[in-house]
């Protein structure tokens, strides 16, 4: 045993093992009597758990008599690491029975999980306890509960825990760094860095990406630009993550030539730097230049995740050209990633925007696994296709199933009214969702009320339902009513909606060639004249519209 005992430990040293090789080390420790040993049993669950075998790490767990506290950080570790959240506080809640008290990493660990599981009342429960311990000011724990704060978007709490620590460290910076990124709290961010350095605290390149992922609008591209000059003379640009935050905050502020020359600086562009770029291509409505860079991602040999593959698979449903879609469908079959929920919720909208729904319903059959995207998913593939009833049923099944509705599948299903016509349908949708799963209506559920009603010729309760709102209405509200006013000719409400559109958006030309339509078709030349004399005069344009026709693979 002296002579396979460094060996043994050199091997416990390593920072993996494979599978095969763990089982090997453990039946070596259960040889040599060591499996009561603390020390050994933690080593050996770890590799367990980065197997993924939390089977046989829970039987190593519950075999060993003398539990220390890393072996309990450990357990719960292994996990909340595989999103297992209920096993994790289980057992923390186990230990807190126990004589062994957890430490500050426990508790990190379980703030963690508080916050993977979109969990806020479990996490301020977990916060209490660790004040009560004596740990309120520990930097482990602060700058957890900083980042789950953020993560829920509890800006104002992880401000409060960043703000009650008298000399918070670099970690801690950068964690409240994030946490307003996170947050698009851009302001005091900044705010945040200036003070930062005027303490003497030197940022690294990780205070820069939490406080680059702040950036994410285009009125900001001024600031953004700033802070990518202070990247380049600190020499953070040559750091791979720092590329990243950058090609994506350029992105986001819908200045790709910028996003790319950063992505062209780079000598080995990350996963996630390309990442980076073909998200933002895609949500800046650059689609064909999103698959093509997907293609020379693949063509470099760069693999994918089931982020990057909705991120494109979205990006060729608003192309609506079945060809790249189908193409990437293939590339998910060949990699074996059919069996991602978040994949295959991407595909059936896919299929479904492309006008091919019976595929969409093929690939929703095929699932093995679903949640509630899977099924918001075909909810709306099957509404925007006419087909509201079997919609319904679609929801019904999710209930019977136990898969909680969100206001996504509302959404859906008050589409589906609004392409069938269904007043009353829609009405009772919109009463369920409120009373019976309390879930309270937004910006694009009242778009789909009001369009629904006016659209069955109820402008006033339309209307009426606009102006019973609490909050200002949003303008896509009042624009989907001005486009039912035009629908019906209705010029004399048309003219109250638009002078709010106005007011709100007097940018877009939109709305003004609507109302001229409007005018028009009451043979008001005079009127049509003044509003359209009045878009020249303002130097706006309209987007002239777009059509095509695929033929072949062009």
């Amino acid at each position: 045993m002296l002579l396979q005992c460094p060996k043994l430990l050199f091997e416990l040293s390593k920072i993996h093992q494979t599978l095969s090789r763990t089982k090997k080390l453990h039946a070596l420790i259960i040889r040599n009597h060591l499996s009561d040993d603390p020390f050994y049993a933690t080593r050996i669950l770890r590799f367990y758990a980065i197997n993924s075998d939390l089977c046989s790490a829970r039987n190593l767990f519950d075999e060993t008599s003398h539990r220390s506290v890393y072996l309990w950080n450990s357990v719960i570790r292994a996990y909340a690491g595989e999103h297992q959240f209920y096993d994790a506080l289980s057992l923390f809640a186990k230990m807190l029975r126990t004589e062994t008290r957890p430490d500050s990493f426990t508790f990190a660990c379980v703030v963690r999980a508080c916050a993977e599981n979109y969990d806020p009342d479990r996490l301020r429960v977990v916060h209490g306890g660790v004040v009560v311990s004596g740990f309120g000011f520990d930097s482990v724990c602060s700058s957890a509960l900083v980042t789950a704060y953020s993560k829920l978007s509890m800006a104002d709490e992880a401000s409060r825990v960043f703000y009650g620590v008298a000399e918070p460290d670099l970690v801690l910076w950068n964690a409240m760094a994030s946490g307003y990124g996170n947050c698009e709290f851009w302001d005091k961010g900044l705010r945040l860095f200036r003070a930062m350095r005027s303490m003497g605290e030197h940022p690294d390149s990780y205070t820069m990406v939490g406080l680059i992922s702040g950036l994410a609008d285009p009125g900001l591209l001024g600031i953004a630009k700033g802070v990518h000059c202070f990247c380049l003379k600190s020499s953070f640009d040559c750091h791979a993550h720092v590329g990243s935050a950058l090609v994506s905050m350029y992105s986001r502020c819908h200045c790709l030539s910028s996003a790319y020359e950063v992505f062209t600086s780079l000598s080995q562009p990350d996963f996630v730097t390309w990442s980076a770029l073909i998200t933002g291509l895609s949500k800046s409505g650059e689609y064909e230049k999103a698959l093509l860079f997907f293609r020379k991602m693949n063509m470099e040999g760069n693999k994918v995740d089931p982020i990057l593959i909705a991120c494109v698979l979205a990006a060729s449903s608003q192309s609506a050209i079945l060809g790249p879609g189908s193409e990437i469908h293939g590339y998910v079959i060949r990699h074996g990633l059919e069996s991602e929920v978040m994949v295959s919720s991407a595909l059936i909208d896919m299929y479904s925007k492309c006008g091919f729904v019976n595929l969409g319903v093929m690939v929703f059959e095929s699932m093995r696994n679903r949640n509630i995207v899977s099924y918001n998913s075909m909810i709306l593939g099957l509404g925007i296709h006419g087909l509201a009833s079997q919609a319904f049923k679609m929801f019904e099944e999710a209930i019977k199933k136990g898969y909680r509705p969100d206001e996504s599948t509302f959404s859906a299903l008050l589409c589906a009214c609004c392409h069938a016509g269904l007043v009353k349908d829609g009405r009772e949708i919109f009463r369920r969702m409120i009373e019976e799963f309390h879930i309270p209506a937004r910006t694009e559920h009242y778009v789909h009320m009001v369009k629904l009603l006016g659209m069955a010729g109820e402008l006033q309760k339309a209307y009426d339902l606009i102006l019973s709102l609490q909050q200002p209405a949003d303008s896509c509200i009042w624009g989907a009513l001005l486009s039912c006013c035009d629908f019906h000719g209705n010029s004399e409400l048309a003219e109250i909606v638009a002078q709010q559109l106005f007011e709100n958006k007097p940018e877009k030309s939109a709305y003004k060639v609507m109302l001229s339509n409007i005018y028009a078709s009451d043979e008001r030349w005079d009127d049509v004249k003044k509003l359209r004399d009045n878009v020249q005069e303002s130097g706006i344009k309209k987007m002239p519209g777009l059509s095509w026709i695929g033929v072949g693979r062009n």
